[in-house]
């Protein structure tokens, strides 16, 4: 599930993630590429990239900076491209010295930005992670932050700025394979969704008056070894009986394995015609909401599918449940926005990033599921 606001500007959690040679793809060739090793769970023999919409390689930075490095997604991007051969640095929360992470947050761009100078391709992952947050700490992280990372990367000489959005910036009502021209949500309700947007249309401004070359990503729902947000939090709720779906599970759901998340990022990243873009990077279809989360229903060993209620009654018990953990000051996701996201009425199209990328999911729900399976299990997670 979303992440609390205690750790408001941390994109998802910490956790090497594998990589596979998939068939598409092609060993790099890139000097000075190294072997990949994480926790030695998981290891790989060569570091891959994706292949280009006209057989061309994106280009590897000589060095990358990236916010929110310690999350599940920078982490996992951390990885990739120390794997190219890149030099790698970062910001979050958290210092970690062995990777080149520094402390900081968006919100006070001077305590690192000097961390980011020389830096080639800037890409901004951090954000407020919550469904929860006041509208003020959206405001100050997750829009006016995303202006001072194109003020850092533009002071540090960054000729590429990647912005991470997300498809909840399409809100929960839109059609079925909606594309990048789809409008963006606003209004009082899916704050984060709203923040998105907004953020969006900083960067696409910055890129129009020719400050930086920016392209935007929206990656669907982001699963695999390491996601606590979308394995490990409705894994325990599913324990506890306590995974409840609106409207029978029938919202849709557009999971996207993080290996193919990473590709996608390679490619809008690395090929020139991805400038002043925006690329959904997801699977090729969407699920229910039932058919996924079923699958953490049945690991906490229970019958069936989860629960459901009506989206009216989800909305008025968690507006609730809601307004008295606000009343005495306890952080928790169960909030009238979470049970919007998992109402959404469509899922989303990649043919953009197919044409002019040649993005290609190549995991599958199924193979994706039976690694994220696993890993909860070597995990202690499951027993």
């Amino acid at each position: 599930m979303p992440r609390t606001n205690k750790r408001p500007i941390q994109d998802w959690d910490p956790m090497p993630t594998p990589f596979h040679l998939a068939p598409g793809q092609r060993r790099c060739s890139e000097p000075g590429a190294v072997f990949l090793t994480t926790d030695g769970a998981h290891t790989m023999s060569h570091p891959v990239m994706p292949v280009g919409a006209q057989g061309q390689t994106p280009e590897v930075p000589r060095s990358v900076f990236i916010t929110g490095a310690n999350g599940f997604i920078g982490q996992a991007l951390v990885r990739r491209y120390k794997a190219l051969g890149a030099e790698v640095r970062g910001m979050d929360l958290r210092a970690d010295d062995s990777n080149a992470i520094v402390a900081g947050n968006l919100t006070q761009p001077q305590q690192w930005a000097e961390h980011a100078r020389g830096c080639e391709l800037f890409i901004n992952t951090a954000a407020v992670v919550s469904l929860a947050a006041p509208w003020r700490l959206y405001r100050e992280v997750s829009v006016r932050g995303v202006r001072n990372c194109l003020d850092v990367a533009i002071s540090a000489g960054a000729q590429r700025f990647v912005q991470f959005s997300s498809i909840a910036a399409l809100g929960w009502e839109y059609p079925d394979q909606a594309d990048e021209r789809c409008d963006v949500v606003i209004g009082d309700h899916y704050r984060y969704g709203v923040a998105k947007g907004a953020s969006e249309h900083l960067v696409l401004a910055a890129h129009a008056a020719g400050e930086i070359d920016c392209t935007v990503v929206r990656p669907g729902d982001v699963y695999g070894p390491g996601s606590r947000a979308w394995l490990s939090e409705p894994l325990k709720m599913a324990q506890a009986g306590a995974l409840i779906l609106p409207n029978r599970g029938e919202g849709r759901w557009t999971p996207v394995y993080i290996d193919d998340l990473l590709d996608g990022v390679m490619l809008a990243a690395g090929l020139a015609q991805a400038r002043g873009q925006i690329f959904h990077i997801s699977a090729s279809e969407s699920v229910s909401c039932k058919a996924f989360f079923s699958h953490h229903w049945r690991w906490a060993g229970r019958s069936g599918a989860p629960r459901s209620l009506p989206l009216w009654l989800a909305v008025a018990l968690t507006r609730g449940l809601w307004n008295f953990n606000r009343l005495i000051k306890r952080a928790d996701e169960i909030t009238p926005d979470a049970m919007y996201m998992f109402s959404r009425t469509g899922g989303i199209s990649i043919d953009k990033a197919r044409r002019l990328l040649g993005y290609a999911p190549k995991v599958s729900l199924e193979e994706g599921l039976r690694r994220s399976e696993a890993w909860l299990r070597e995990s202690g997670q499951l027993s």
